[in-house]
């Protein structure tokens, strides 16, 4: 049976499941779903990158495609690049997992995740080449694909980024990044020092080996304790390919997805820039969210998991703002998917010009409901929709919890990851901890855990 792509592409143990044959065998379907002429393809930092960028550009450039191999970059610069030059991109990234995964995600030509239909296509190519790898005619001679250095074009999403805060400065403004020694390593700090902004750095030497251990965006202490150490304005963290963003105010606490859509969403709209005075967001955005945008005289919409929902409804909609409590955020004036270097500027520009902290501002935009989120690792996730038992359970605490103040239960397999998150909100940290202790305990019992699972 052929890979099949979960929310955020194809992923796996790099050179297990995830292949360099399967990575070939890939790179020769999407050039066969798209029978474009160019492609752009990127990476992260992890060790197999290059050796899965080397065997996809094989796949594209075997099919005739050229490809321009843009090297390490966030996955959203292959997006912007796939959007300006009407391409496909491809990216070789697992996001925020440890460094031994990886994953391939495509974007189809204008920049966006691609629809299930496509998705399905490919994955029945990709089963065809994988049993058979040479039951199709390929080009030969000068008709095979060649390869580009990609960083002169790279320069342009720099040079978008730049732009994007109509020529405004940042000085005054002291930064901290927490690059997660990833594919914004080098790019995030520059940005942000070309604007104006006094930069430092934490995790900005990758080697490999490093991207996502204990920092960035999954892991915001060592960044909490920089900021606090330096009396820093604002600390900004990135995950490994840069398609999210979680801040952290100079207090040393954390600002999340929710509250950093809360504060976009009122400031577009104040400045007349929110279409529809709507945003879209998931189902684990925070029910504060909720009644803080209510307050505010703005609607929401609200999808399934993943940040391609979330730009599916955006164009449903005909929206200008949406995003994830993970710090995926979609500014879609300005971009096809969320990108952390694009909200780092557009949250450092916004403190600018309020002239106000970022801590008195997330504190006054929304209060959070109590939360709790517990990770459970589970042989086969997909098992959940068949248990039966664990909805009752579900339904059971969601009851309980509601009639001690109000709240909310969740249960959703991951789909990039051999997990089922619970995830509970109530009235209190003590009865949303509580609660969320016993369904995960009823998850490990009725789908059984993985041992050893290093979350």
């Amino acid at each position: 049976m052929a890979p099949k792509f979960g929310t955020d592409g194809i992923r796996g143990i790099a050179n297990q499941e995830l292949s360099p044959e399967l990575a070939l065998a890939l790179g020769r379907a999407v050039a066969e779903v798209f029978t474009a002429g160019s492609c752009v393809v990127g990476r992260d930092t992890r060790r197999s990158g290059s050796m899965l960028v080397a065997a996809v550009v094989a796949g594209l450039t075997s099919e005739g495609v050229a490809v321009s191999d843009l090297g390490v970059a966030p996955t959203p610069a292959v997006a912007h690049l796939a959007a300006t030059l009407g391409v496909p991109g491809v990216v070789v990234s697992a996001s925020h997992n440890p460094f031994a995964d990886n994953g391939i995600k495509v974007f189809a030509p204008g920049g966006v995740k691609l629809s299930p239909a496509v998705e399905a296509d490919i994955e029945a190519r990709l089963g065809a080449l994988l049993g058979d790898p040479f039951s199709a005619k390929r080009p030969s001679g000068a008709g095979v694909g060649v390869v580009r250095d990609g960083s002169p074009i790279l320069e342009s999403y720099e040079d978008h980024i730049l732009s994007c805060i109509d020529g405004r400065s940042l000085e005054g403004l002291s930064v901290v990044v927490d690059a997660a020694n990833g594919a914004c390593w080098d790019l995030g700090p520059r940005v942000l020092r070309r604007l104006g902004a006094d930069v430092s750095e934490i995790h900005s030497s990758p080697d490999g080996f490093n991207i996502n251990n204990d920092c960035g965006s999954t892991s915001t202490a060592a960044l909490s304790k920089e900021v606090l150490r330096l009396n820093a304005s604002l600390g900004v963290a990135f995950d490994g390919d840069a398609d999210r963003l979680v801040a952290v105010d100079h207090l040393g606490h954390e600002v999340d997805g929710d509250h950093l859509m809360a504060l976009f969403a009122r400031d577009l709209k104040a400045g007349g820039f929110l279409a529809n005075d709507a945003v879209a967001v998931t189902v684990m955005t925070n029910i504060g969210f909720h009644k803080a945008m209510e307050a505010e005289g703005i609607g929401v919409v609200q999808t399934p998991v993943g940040d391609r929902f979330v730009l599916d409804a955006i164009e449903e909609h005909g929206l200008a703002l949406g995003g994830e409590q993970s710090g995926h955020i979609i500014f879609r004036r300005l971009a096809t998917t969320g990108d952390g270097l694009l909200t780092a500027v557009m949250l450092a520009d916004l403190l600018v010009r309020s002239g106000r902290s970022l801590a008195e501002l997330s504190s006054e935009v929304m209060t959070r409901l109590p939360q709790r989120l517990i990770n459970v690792g589970v042989v086969d996730p997909g098992r959940l929709g068949e248990a039966t038992e664990l909805a009752e359970a579900a339904r059971r605490i969601e009851e309980r919890i509601s009639a001690e103040g109000g709240g909310r239960v969740l249960l959703r397999p991951s789909g990039t990851e051999p997990l089922v998150r619970v995830m509970v909100e109530a009235a209190s940290e003590a009865l949303a901890d509580q609660a969320a202790s016993e369904l995960a305990e009823e998850v490990r019992r009725v789908l059984g855990r993985e041992d050893p699972f290093p979350f």
